[in-house]
């Protein structure tokens, strides 16, 4: 804890971190659907043009599989998906209503940033795995056609979930006053760890007491 009483929920190295793969996942979603969809093709000239888009897409897929799972390593311990998580996501009617009397305790993530952190990992792993397999001219000459094919569409597929995944990660961090401060600041009140992760606020407690 703080002189202040705030809580640290992110050390500065997590924000850094954070930032590096904000960066790169929106960068490689510009590039991406500037080369995906002409309507967004202006988007390339955000990277030095279409050429510059197309040369480093992939480049930039690759920093953010490798940014994104160094994360992983050790953020998938907070993010196993248990009863109590079923159980929330059943009342997620209730969470959005702000209803909180009954639900579960959540610990340091709630089942709704869970279930958004298995999407991305899944989601990056697919985008990756086919990105490699289209890849001119390095990869791709070495497998069908077909499978090529199949991969766009799966790469394709696999990075709407992603886009609409980030949306709603920035909206949830928005819309939950105090939450964007954890990643700007590091910090959390203890009103506000009290009221949604309860459970990671009695363990943060205890072991300043110890």
């Amino acid at each position: 804890m703080g002189n202040n009483n705030d809580i640290q929920r992110y050390t500065r190295w997590d924000r850094q971190h954070h930032g590096l793969i904000a960066i790169s996942f929106i960068l490689a979603a510009i590039s991406g659907l500037a080369l995906f969809y002409p309507a967004f093709f202006s988007l390339s000239y955000l990277l030095g043009g279409p050429t510059w888009a197309r040369i480093l897409h992939p480049f930039i897929g690759v920093a953010l599989f490798g940014l994104f799972f160094w994360a992983a390593r050790y953020l998938y311990r907070h993010n196993r998906i248990t009863d109590a998580d079923r159980q929330w996501l059943k009342r997620l009617p209730d969470v959005l209503r702000n209803r909180s009397e009954g639900l579960p305790e959540v610990g340091k993530y709630n089942a709704g940033q869970k279930v958004l952190f298995w999407s991305q990992v899944y989601g990056i792993a697919i985008v990756f795995v086919t990105g490699i397999l289209m890849w001119q001219p390095w990869f791709a000459p070495f497998f069908p056609v077909g499978l090529i094919r199949l991969a766009s569409l799966l790469h394709a597929l696999a990075a709407f979930v992603l886009i609409a995944g980030l949306i709603v990660h920035v909206y949830a961090a928005i819309w939950v006053k105090g939450t964007l401060r954890a990643m700007t600041r590091g910090t959390v009140t203890q009103a506000w760890a009290k009221t949604h992760h309860p459970g990671w606020y009695r363990s943060v407690v205890s072991k300043s007491v110890k």
